[in-house]
């Protein structure tokens, strides 16, 4: 019987103490966000992906960023993307959905993106899933308005990504030209 006490008061007391901001619950949980947070340019600081090849791309990546602006309907976004690599930029252009604090295209793959937590008021934390023909890859990613974050956003990406079981994030140079 005492043992039973035990359990039931540990079970109460555990009730009232909440997870640890940083616990892995926490720290994948999708968080909400406008449209309006989303406009703009949005530079990629770094990320993690289990696409194959994106480790060895994340290498050679010298910036990335995404210019995202509205359309005429609502619930649509234009997305400018450009990279450069060896000193090259390459573009492309794409319309999103984004409804419900969620972004995704149907064509010509499936993409979803959802959003996490950051302790960086100006960043975007990106949870994707893409699923091509049969195949289904995940990545998480960081992009910031600024060219550079501090050290405590990306202990906290890499915690990030140990909780969904992906590689430690590559983290881009931001120092170029």
């Amino acid at each position: 019987m005492k043992c039973v006490a035990v359990v039931v008061l540990l079970s109460l007391l555990s009730l009232g103490h909440s997870a640890p901001l940083n616990s892995c619950e926490n720290l994948v949980k999708p968080i909400t966000i406008s449209k309006e947070d989303m406009l703009g340019r949005w530079l990629y600081i770094g990320g993690s992906s289990d696409l194959p090849g994106s480790r060895s791309l994340g290498h050679l990546l010298t910036s990335a960023w995404l210019d995202i602006t509205a359309t005429s309907q609502s619930n649509i976004l234009n997305v400018f993307q450009t990279q450069r690599m060896y000193g090259k930029c390459s573009s492309l252009t794409y319309n999103v959905t984004f409804e419900n604090s969620t972004m995704s295209i149907e064509q010509p793959f499936y993409l979803k993106e959802v959003y996490l937590a950051t302790d960086c008021a100006d960043c975007l934390v990106v949870y994707e899933e893409v699923i091509s023909g049969t195949d289904t890859f995940t990545s998480l990613l960081l992009f910031s308005r600024r060219k550079s974050v501090s050290p405590v956003v990306l202990e906290m990406l890499k915690k990030q990504a140990q909780c969904l079981r992906m590689p430690s994030p590559i983290i881009i140079d931001t120092n170029y030209g």
